[in-house]
């Protein structure tokens, strides 16, 4: 059984950090004051089983038109239990992330359980544009 919570004083910021900055793929090398800060500015989802913290995302949102889902991730040990699919439920189903008009995220691995919520390929890709660093936390000095 997991439980889920959006209480930022209940997240576990050493074993977030550490999953992001020595595990993921995408945010490799993140200092923790750049993860807490992050998190301060985010709507965050811990998910818990009995009192230990196995699962994390977060979302970052205007709260009316537009929203990003980040940091997903499960501890290894706690996969293939569908801690993902749940998670990215509470976090798809949350009150305040409703009647939005573009929901996104980027993955590398996981299209298959974003498929099962919506997400695709963009409809319009000519009309996105991003501006991307990918070594940005190797190349700078800690924040």
């Amino acid at each position: 059984m997991i439980r889920f919570t959006t209480d930022k004083s209940e997240l576990d910021l050493a074993l977030i950090h550490g999953f992001l900055s020595q595990h993921s793929t995408w945010a490799r090398g993140i200092s923790r004051p750049l993860v807490e800060r992050a998190i301060e500015h985010s709507l965050c989802f811990g998910g818990f089983v009995e009192q230990s913290q196995v699962a994390f995302a977060r979302v970052v949102s205007d709260h009316a038109t537009f929203a990003y889902l980040a940091d997903v991730f499960v501890l290894p040990a706690y996969r293939g239990r569908g801690f993902g699919k749940l998670i990215t439920q509470a976090a798809l189903s949350h009150p305040e992330l409703q009647g939005l008009r573009r929901f996104m995220l980027a993955t590398s691995s996981a299209h298959g359980l974003y498929a099962q919520f919506g997400f695709a390929s963009p409809a319009r890709p000519e009309s996105i544009m991003e501006r991307y660093f990918p070594t940005l936390y190797q190349d700078s000095p800690p924040a």
